[in-house]
């Protein structure tokens, strides 16, 4: 007597890919007139407060700007909670939940650091 061949396990179905929580930026270039500001940066931080570092000159404000809005990057993409919010203007990113400050070195005019 023989016995029937058993039937294949069921493959289980994937879970699915939850939406990224955090901000991606890819392939970022722009260009003011025929100078490249920033060429080809890509970087993806998690939800939650970061801070960029580097020397003078090495394009953090710029990359900043662009991912605010301030600037509309030349090429690239800014993806933010898995919302594509390359281009928007500078209101629809903080309400999107992106936002900066500005450096102020003189907020106040008759005081000392003491």
């Amino acid at each position: 007597m023989t016995r029937p061949t058993p039937a294949p396990a069921p493959t289980p179905t994937p879970a699915p890919t939850p939406a990224p929580r955090g901000l991606r930026v890819q392939n970022l270039c722009v260009r003011f007139g025929g100078v490249t500001s920033l060429d080809d940066v890509t970087l993806e931080l998690p939800s939650g407060t970061c801070g960029l570092i580097g020397p003078n000159g090495a394009g953090k404000t710029t990359a900043f700007n662009m991912i605010t809005g301030v600037y509309c990057p030349t090429v690239g993409t800014i993806t933010f909670r898995g919302k594509d919010v390359t281009g928007f203007k500078p209101h629809r990113i903080a309400t999107s939940g992106i936002a900066r400050t500005f450096q102020n070195i003189r907020l106040f005019a008759e005081m000392t650091a003491l």
